[in-house]
Formats: C-alpha cells, sequence, structure tokens
C-alpha cells in the first residue's frame, strides 16, 4: 500500500516502481501516476471511489498490465483503457456499472473481471480479444451473451452465476479451451424459490454444540461437535456467510450444492447442517470478525469429517492463468509433484472420476476442478474433492439442453488434473537400471512388472487424451471416463458407494 501525499509530492518518482496501490478516497485520477510510467505495470485504485480516467491514460502507462478498480464508481466502463497495449487484466467489481462500449476493451486482455455490477449486455467487440481467458461476469443483469465470444478460442474460465440468462447457448461449446463454467441463479439452472433442503437422515446442529478451534481456510474451521456431554468429535465446520462474496457465485448457492452432493467415497462426507447461533439471530460473526467489530449475513453452515493431515492439496501451485491477485505476481516456478508409482496415479483419478460422474449424475457441475481444490493421499492412492472448493458449482436442471456439454466441459478439466498427475509418474534412475542388470534372476520379473506398469501409463495418458480433445461433444462423459480407468485397473467398481438420489 502506499501513500497519496508522497506520491503527489514526488517520492515515488525515479524509484523504478512496479506496483501501486492506493485507498485512501478519490475524487479524480492524480496526475502523478504518469511520473511512473516507463515502469509501473500494476495499479489497484479499489475503493478510492474513483469514477473516470484521463484520456491520455493509456499512452502514458505503456507498460499496464494490471489494472484494478473495485469498489468504485464507474458507471461506464472507462474507453481510456482501450489504448492500453499491455494490458491483460482490468478488475471492475461492484461498481454499480451499466454499460461496457464497444470501444472500451483493451486488445491484449486475458482476465476481464466485472463481478457484482448492472450490466444488462456486453459489447460484440468482446470477440476481439482473442487471448482472452477468464471472463468474470457474476451478478449482473445479462439475458443474453454476445455469440461474438465464440471467438475467443483460449476462454478457459467463464462465470455466469446470478444473472438472467433463460438459457445456455449453443456456441459456448465450440470453446475449445472452455473447462471452468458456473451459471447457478439463473433461470436455466435449479430455481432457488424454495430456498436450501437438508437431506433426509442429515444432522440437525446447534451452535452451542459446536465449538470452533482454528481456521482451515476462508470460513471454514477445524473444531468439535458435541454430540453429548460425554462425547465430542473432531469435525470441520463450513460457514456460508453474505450475498454475492466471490467470482464465482452466493453462499446460498455454494450451500444448496454442498447439500445436494451425496455420499461418495471421494467426497467429504457432511455429517449436520447448522440450524441456529447462540443468540437464535440469523445475523452474527465469526472468531475473527468479533476481533474487526464487523457482522456478516450468515446463509447458514454445515459439519463435516475432518481429513487427515495426510491428505494434502493434489498440487501446490495455483492454476496457470492470469490473476488479480498478489499470487499472481509470484514469478517464481511452482514446486513439481511428488513422485507416485502408476497404482497411486490410477487409484487417485479413478475415484475422482467416479466422484464426478456421481456429481452430474445428480446435476451438479463443480465448476472448479483444479488440481488445488482437491486432496491426495499418496499413501492411500485416493483423492477427495474439498467441500470447501463448491463456490463456483451448478445445481442444473434435470432437463438442462446442454447438461451432456457442460458435462464435457469439465471433463477437460479433468483432463487437466490428469496432465498435473501424468507428469508426477516415478522414473527409474541409471544407476538404479544397471542394480537391476545385475541381478539376473530378478531381471525378467521386473521387467515384466515394468512393462506392466508402462502399459498402465500409455492407458492413462489415452484416456487423458481424449479428455483434451478440442471438440467438446467429442469428448467422453465421466462415466465413459470412470470405466476406462478401471478398466486399467483390472476390476470394476471396488468399494463403490450406491447412489442414493434425492426424493423429487
Amino acid at each position: 500500500m502506499h501513500d497519496l501525499e508522497t506520491l503527489k509530492s514526488g517520492g515515488y518518482r525515479g524509484a523504478g516502481l512496479m506496483q501501486l496501490k492506493l485507498t485512501c478516497p478519490l475524487t479524480s485520477f492524480p496526475e502523478e501516476v504518469f511520473e511512473l510510467g516507463d515502469s509501473l505495470e500494476r495499479l489497484d485504485l479499489s475503493g478510492t471511489g474513483l469514477s473516470s480516467l484521463p484520456a491520455h491514460f493509456g499512452p502514458a502507462l505503456p507498460k499496464l498490465k494490471i489494472a484494478e478498480f473495485s469498489n468504485c464508481s464507474f458507471k461506464v466502463f472507462p474507453k481510456a483503457l482501450a489504448p492500453c497495449l499491455n494490458l491483460e487484466t482490468a478488475v471492475f467489481r461492484s461498481n454499480g456499472m451499466d454499460e461496457v462500449p464497444e470501444d472500451a476493451l483493451p486488445p491484449r486482455l486475458r482476465c476481464l473481471i466485472l463481478t457484482d455490477n448492472h450490466l444488462t449486455s456486453l459489447p460484440s467487440a468482446i470477440g476481439d480479444c482473442e487471448r482472452l481467458q477468464q471472463c468474470i461476469l457474476a451478478g449482473n443483469q445479462l439475458d443474453s451473451l454476445p455469440a461474438a465470444i465464440a471467438q475467443c478460442k483460449q476462454l478457459a474460465v467463464l462465470r455466469l452465476s446470478s444473472n438472467k440468462l433463460p438459457a445456455l447457448p449453443s456456441w459456448l461449446f465450440s470453446l475449445p479451451e472452455l473447462a471452468f463454467l458456473s451459471f447457478a441463479s439463473n433461470p436455466c439452472a435449479s430455481p432457488m424459490a424454495n430456498g436450501v433442503h437438508t437431506p433426509r437422515g442429515l444432522a440437525s446442529i446447534a451452535w452451542s454444540d459446536v465449538e470452533v478451534q482454528q481456521p482451515l481456510g476462508p470460513d471454514t474451521f477445524q473444531g468439535l461437535w458435541h454430540q453429548s456431554p460425554h462425547y465430542a468429535e473432531d469435525v470441520a465446520i463450513k460457514l456460508f456467510r453474505g450475498t454475492l462474496t466471490s467470482d464465482e457465485g452466493t453462499p446460498t448457492d455454494e450451500m444448496a450444492a454442498c447439500l445436494a452432493t451425496g455420499a461418495h467415497e471421494s467426497l467429504v462426507t457432511i455429517l449436520g447442517r447448522i440450524h441456529s447461533r447462540p443468540d437464535g439471530e440469523t445475523t452474527s460473526t465469526t472468531p475473527s470478525e468479533e476481533e474487526e467489530g464487523t457482522t456478516t449475513h450468515l446463509q447458514g453452515g454445515i459439519v463435516t469429517q475432518l481429513l487427515p493431515d495426510s491428505y494434502v492439496p493434489l498440487v501446490s501451485c495455483q492454476q496457470q492463468l492470469p490473476s488479480p491477485h498478489d499470487e499472481a505476481s509470484d514469478t517464481t516456478a511452482p514446486h513439481p509433484p511428488p513422485p507416485i508409482d502408476a497404482n497411486t496415479a490410477l487409484g487417485i483419478l479413478t475415484g475422482l472420476a467416479g466422484c464426478l460422474a456421481h456429481l452430474h449424475t445428480r446435476g451438479i457441475s463443480h465448476g472448479a476442478l483444479f488440481a488445488h481444490n482437491i486432496r491426495a493421499s499418496a499413501a492411500d492412492a485416493h483423492a477427495v474433492l474439498d467441500l470447501d472448493s463448491f463456490r463456483a458449482a451448478t445445481v442444473v436442471h434435470g432437463h438442462l439442453e446442454h447438461a451432456g456439454e457442460v458435462e464435457r466441459v469439465e471433463v477437460l478439466a479433468f483432463g487437466r488434473v490428469m496432465e498435473r498427475v501424468l507428469a508426477a509418474r516415478v522414473r527409474v534412475g541409471e544407476e538404479q537400471q544397471q542394480q537391476q542388470q545385475q541381478q539376473e534372476e530378478e531381471e525378467e520379473e521386473e521387467e515384466e512388472e515394468e512393462e506392466e506398469e508402462e502399459e498402465v501409463w500409455r492407458g492413462m495418458r489415452e484416456v487423458q487424451g481424449r479428455c483434451l480433445l478440442p471438440d467438446v461433444r467429442a469428448r467422453p462423459g465421466f462415466g465413459e471416463v470412470v470405466e476406462a480407468l478401471e478398466e486399467l485397473m483390472g476390476w470394476r467398481g471396488l468399494m463403490r458407494i450406491p447412489d442414493v438420489h434425492p426424493t423429487r
């Protein structure tokens, strides 16, 4: 964070500043920012209330790559950004924006975030942004999308939740790289008019019976569920708060999706739903909020099993896509995944594919199948889809016209996950090979084992190749993926938990 007075007095001039962040109220754009034009790559004026940019903004900041103006007052997307030839990320969350002019979008845009505005349409010129990879439009009033988006062949992430789309356009499924799609709280998805329903058999838990101990992630805590005065169980506690709290969708949609998942061995088990707070109100605070003196509307909460410490994120790095967040500026190479053998990889991928087949059978599209949203135990050859990752999930109508294509969009995301897992295969070193060659009696047996293992790797790569096909409709469904992976194992349906459909 930087100081406006220091900026105005020339304190940052000549310092080679690459990032500038101001949070103080601004009635106009500070011209002194242009003195940093030779080096500035990231400008964050979120929360300043700014409503316009100077006409010479683009030419004066030729190296600018990321521009953030969230929680400002831009009613119209500023045309001053169009001449920013190197701008890749533009962020305008919660501006009350109601228009994006045809000639306003920078040509090299890769990430466009317009969450929580009042947009009723988008310009056809968005199709000229051929490098666009992320388009985040949740929380607007869009009832259609321009067909020109079909020209954005690199588009991988599309967030459409909380809009007014009556249907998904068929051209959407011509996008060869689209892997992460969310569209909850649209007329084409399941309506929330009847509220979020608790499945039969799920425990109803009072907040007074839950003890929060330490945070595990955003709105998720490790704690105890006191089932009686004499027994308490280690659990995870997940709270759903606010309205449109993320670029993916609403907490209500997230909770509805979590409660609709049902049981599967590659899903975290939901033990119960929290039905009250100590004061009986629907508005309260978490421990961190009590310290800050803030209050957030609570939509609900669930109690789930606590995963053992051996379950860690499948990979430690974030998605390799442009992001406005701080981690995007980290240029260090991601840590390579730990080496695994063929059987471990196959067990992890088969269970995960089975979980996704289970979800899509129940009409749930996860929407955020990134490797860091999957927790895996190499020792158990097992992976679990974390319920804390369902913010982009969509519960769809059973008669959704493009349900098959929606599933195959997510199959591409699964193919990307396979790519990361297969890259972690164990390779036998030259030294080990020499030792094996000296053991003549064991050599033949080891070669047979290596051939069998290599056959499994080849089989997994073949499945992955089908998942990555650019033609969406040519990809297999998750049921086919499970069948192909289980065939590599030589057995069918190990420990498969029967699917129990909700009563309709």
